[in-house]
């Protein structure tokens, strides 16, 4: 992979430090503002250790979760390199921006991506096993993920905006079924309490408007499943679009 177009760079392994993670705040700019900061924002919190029950297989303990950052961005990276992109190379920009706002290619949406993780404007929780990122959930305050599936019915519909949406889940495909996505979205929640807490919102799979014996793949649950959000003491508020619906958390700051 070409990071020509990237100025984040592969930086020596390090402990994980601690610290308060920096919530993005303001518009987004045009693309042709994404350029390297003078000085580097880097979103830090505490490591996170969550003990996961895994297939004798993978050989694991447990696994870790850390936000992404520039210290973790490569680890992002090779993640999203592994599944082609992800999505048709989307890079999980998608939510970023809406479709006027950009050319959605590979390339441009690396681009993108990397720019946004260098100003402190892209978060997502990361679970690791080891030095390699398995999974992430991506949260971010409205400002920062404005673009959202069956935009318009949600905003007639909508009461109070939240201060974090959840928008994405992937899962490497070798670790799916397997209880990582609900692991990801503790993740987000616990750096949003770090953050300070707030009224969090998700937009899962309700899998109940399903037809019968029609199964469906998990690689198409980009945001979970509503069971999933239920076990993480979300509330279901409304539904959105013919199979997702909205569903809020209020998290207290740590």
């Amino acid at each position: 992979m070409d990071d020509s177009a990237c100025t984040l760079r592969r930086q020596p392994k390090a402990a994980p430090r601690s610290g308060l993670l920096l919530a993005a705040a303001g518009e987004l700019p045009p693309r042709s503002a994404f350029r390297r900061p003078t000085g580097l924002r880097t979103a830090i919190v505490r490591n996170a250790l969550y003990p996961v029950l895994m297939p004798a297989v993978t050989s694991l303990d447990n696994l870790t979760i850390r936000p992404l950052s520039a210290d973790t961005w490569p680890a992002f990276a090779d993640l999203v390199a592994r599944h082609n992109g992800v999505f048709g190379g989307c890079w999980c920009t998608w939510f970023h921006t809406l479709s006027r706002d950009k050319d959605r290619t590979y390339e441009s949406n690396r681009t993108l991506k990397c720019g946004l993780v260098e100003q402190g404007r892209a978060h997502a929780a990361l679970v690791f096993d080891g030095d390699e990122a398995v999974a992430w959930a991506e949260y971010g305050p409205p400002q920062e993920l404005p673009n959202i599936h069956h935009r318009q019915e949600y905003e007639a519909g909508l009461v109070r905006p939240p201060d974090y949406r959840i928008t994405c889940i992937f899962v490497d495909r070798r670790y799916r079924r397997q209880g990582v996505a609900a692991l990801a979205l503790q993740g987000a929640l616990d750096l949003i309490a770090d953050a300070g807490g707030g009224l969090v919102e998700g937009y899962p799979h309700d899998m109940s408007k399903q037809p019968e014996g029609k199964k469906m793949s998990s690689s198409f649950l980009y945001n979970g499943t509503r069971r999933m959000y239920e076990e993480a003491g979300f509330s279901y508020e409304r539904s959105k679009g013919q199979k997702n619906c909205v569903m809020t958390r209020t998290i207290a700051p740590t």
